[in-house]
């Protein structure tokens, strides 16, 4: 196993993990989800190098769509929540309340 592949599989291990360990605000939360589509973008950057393909560029090209998509609705949400819970505690959230 090179290193970049080494790198690469240990920060989409880590993201998950980062997820399940530090849920306790909205803003890391959500820095975790960013994490782990900035790696899987790069990743997905580099496999394209070598075959010298154009054929990679749609998934990019899709991949930085999803990507704007998330952050437009993210923002809003970590905007809102406190103002309507009061908090941005994700344990003192309930989520069943509309």
């Amino acid at each position: 196993m090179t290193p970049v592949h080494f790198t690469f599989r240990s920060a989409l291990f880590l993201g998950p993990m980062a997820l399940v360990f530090h849920r306790t605000q909205f803003l890391s939360a959500l820095l975790c989800l960013g994490g782990m589509k900035l790696v899987q973008f790069i990743a997905i950057a580099l496999w394209g190098l070598p075959i010298q393909s154009s054929c990679w560029c749609a998934d990019l090209m899709l991949m930085t769509a999803f990507s704007a998509c998330d952050a437009s609705t993210g923002l809003p949400l970590l905007l809102a929540t406190p103002r309507t819970q009061g908090t941005d505690c994700l344990p003192n959230l309930n989520l069943l309340q509309c």
